[in-house]
């Protein structure tokens, strides 16, 4: 096995993947607050489950099978655990949460060495693994009554389920200013488009990362949704309700952004988004499924080696 080392000056700084860990936790603790009290204690027993599962399974397989210190410590493994969690319905088992805690942390993880090898997002691994094998509980949009509703629990598709059944005309009028504040049915992801929003500008504040891929995301679904609804406002949902439904927000802040699974250059990082958000605006207007940000970023993620071959930095000392 050949190690690529190079060469000098190297750059120093104060921050460390615990530090940027911690802030994502922190950005992604206002959408996790509005899922628990809108889905109220299974929300909360189905973070808390997929963060210890996580955390545990990294910790074992370190421990056990790759016989070193455990990377547990970095928070990595939390992380992942709350954007697998994010990206599950509220009435999911917890057997199937583990099992897709097993295949974002044993799989798409640690199995490539840990964290900074892997290729994909672990969590999104986990989350397609469990759509692909377990459809029903994947689907089932059951809202539980939580701490601020006093509705009983009831079934229903979400917005971009309701597609389909409603027309593209119907479904557009669904969306609102509202939608930002809450958007009940859905994975917790989905619940808040504004807390989410709230906990990307804290990352750009504490520059854990840069707006690039997340606004090239938005700008494509928007464009791409501006040019088929104007062909035919009838088939086709237009701009806002694309935006503002599914996983697209959750996706272009916080997974799409992944530092080990995104590009590193400016413009590989527009490229990037720019693909994501066209291969989604496919899947959900032409696809089977709904959704697709989940495939769109994994496809994507394939993508970045070739990306930063094309758009790689310039190297310090040369022209």
């Amino acid at each position: 096995m050949a190690y690529i080392v190079s060469p000098n000056p190297h750059i120093h700084a104060a921050v460390s993947t615990k530090k940027l860990m911690l802030d994502v936790i922190i950005a992604l603790c206002p959408a996790a607050v509005v899922s628990f009290l809108y889905y109220g204690l299974g929300e909360i027993a189905i973070m808390a489950f997929s963060v210890a599962s996580c955390v545990v399974l990294e910790w074992a397989i370190t421990k056990y099978m790759l016989k070193r210190p455990s990377s547990t410590g970095d928070l990595s493994a939390i992380v992942t655990g709350m954007l697998l969690a994010m990206n599950l319905p509220p009435t999911c088992p917890l057997w199937v949460v583990f099992i897709g805690a097993v295949v974002a942390i044993a799989v798409a993880k640690m199995t490539f060495g840990g964290i900074g090898q892997n290729i994909w997002n672990p969590a999104l691994v986990g989350r397609v693994f469990l759509l692909v094998s377990f459809p029903t509980y994947m689907t089932d949009w059951t809202v539980p009554a939580g701490f601020i509703s006093s509705a009983d629990a009831f079934s229903g598709a979400t917005l971009l389920g309701q597609v389909p059944i409603l027309g593209a005309l119907e479904a557009d009028k669904l969306v609102s200013l509202h939608t930002l504040l809450h958007n009940v049915g859905g994975s917790a992801g989905e619940i808040s488009a504004l807390a989410l929003l709230a906990g990307w500008v804290y990352l750009l504040v504490r520059k854990v990362i840069k707006p690039w891929i997340t606004l090239s995301i938005f700008a494509t679904v928007a464009l791409v949704a501006l040019v088929f609804h104007a062909v035919d406002p009838a088939q086709y949902t237009g701009p806002l309700f694309n935006l503002l439904t599914g996983g697209v927000i959750l996706g272009a802040c916080f997974m799409a952004t992944d530092y080990v699974t995104s590009p590193m250059g400016t413009w590989g990082g527009v490229i990037y988004g720019i693909g994501i958000g066209f291969i989604v605006m496919m899947i959900r207007y032409f696809g089977s499924y709904p959704e697709g940000m989940s495939f769109a970023i994994l496809l994507m993620n394939t993508a970045v080696p070739l990306l930063d071959m094309k758009f790689h930095h310039r190297k310090y000392g040369r022209k």
